[in-house]
């Protein structure tokens, strides 16, 4: 006879209140039609806390002491950090063949770059970034300062891209050449060569932390890719406001395929590239088409 977990339900007042609790941390909105989304993924957790109700772990997420480490463990299992090596190939290319010329040419002086991949999950982003920069630059590379900062909000994730030992999933995506290239199997898993890894550095960093933002300077490119369609109109104001302000006046914003930023900024034009869904600040644009 086979035995079954009692799922534990959640009352609507309950979900207000657990998804303000979200929304407050991390700025992620669940709408009411998420409900069953937060109760099943979170049903679990309680029975491995001996909790009864969801009274009880909401008391635990805002009055326990182990509230900061519960919310690490409820954020991780309520996100999906869905991602892989080289996704979205063709506005890789766009970055790879367009934006990077363009600016290593601007930089020429200086030969520092600087790019922020916002919300990485695993680091399989800047991680392809890193690759595609290696790949592009050659035996230029020792003469730049290329700086990669990947961050993330959850310390699970932060921890596997720090470790740089990926499954076979992660690299279902990566073209052959650039996985023998750059990986090493090790087991039924694919190791990052030291090269690659390097270049990036990562940090947990929450997208509502403006200030923390601010202390990391200007990026010539942000990365911040299928992240603004987990957050209400406000957030994403917020999110492209800071944006704005740490993007380099002649920088590039690259973000996922289904998500606009065109009704919620006035200070960002998308480039008619196609494939590209990327966007640059208004005025560099019209001084580029002026000139």
């Amino acid at each position: 006879m086979s035995s079954t977990i009692n799922r534990i339900t959640m009352t609507q007042d309950q979900f207000q209140r657990m998804s303000k609790i979200i929304y407050d941390r991390s700025g992620i909105h669940f709408p009411d039609n998420k409900k069953y989304v937060v109760e099943s993924r979170l049903s679990h957790r309680l029975g491995e806390l001996e909790m009864d109700n969801f009274d009880q772990y909401i008391a635990y997420l805002t009055m326990g002491p182990y509230q900061m480490e519960e919310f690490q463990e409820m954020f991780n299992r309520i996100t999906i950090n869905e991602t892989s090596f080289f996704r979205n190939e063709p506005q890789l290319d766009v970055f790879e063949k367009v934006i990077l010329p363009e600016l290593l040419e601007a930089r020429s002086s200086t030969k520092r770059l600087r790019i922020w991949s916002a919300a990485c999950s695993s680091g399989e982003e800047p991680f392809t970034l890193a690759m595609l920069i290696h790949r592009s630059m050659g035996v230029r590379l020792s003469d730049w300062r290329i700086e990669i900062l990947g961050t993330d909000i959850s310390e699970k994730a932060l921890g596997i891209a720090q470790s740089g030992l990926y499954s076979n999933y992660s690299v279902r995506c990566t073209p052959k050449l650039m996985l023998d290239r750059y990986f090493k199997p090790e087991g039924r898993e694919f190791r990052l060569n030291d090269d690659i890894r390097s270049m990036v550095s990562f940090e947990k960093h929450n997208l509502k932390d403006t200030m923390a933002a601010k202390r990391h300077g200007t990026w010539d490119v942000i990365f911040c890719r299928n992240v603004l369609i987990y957050f209400d109109d406000p957030m994403k104001k917020n999110v492209i406001a800071m944006f704005d302000r740490q993007l380099a006046h002649d920088g590039t914003l690259f973000i996922g395929h289904s998500e606009r930023i065109s009704t919620l900024t006035d200070s960002f034009a998308q480039l008619n590239i196609p494939q590209g869904f990327c966007y640059q600040k208004c005025e560099f644009v019209e001084s580029k088409s002026g000139s």
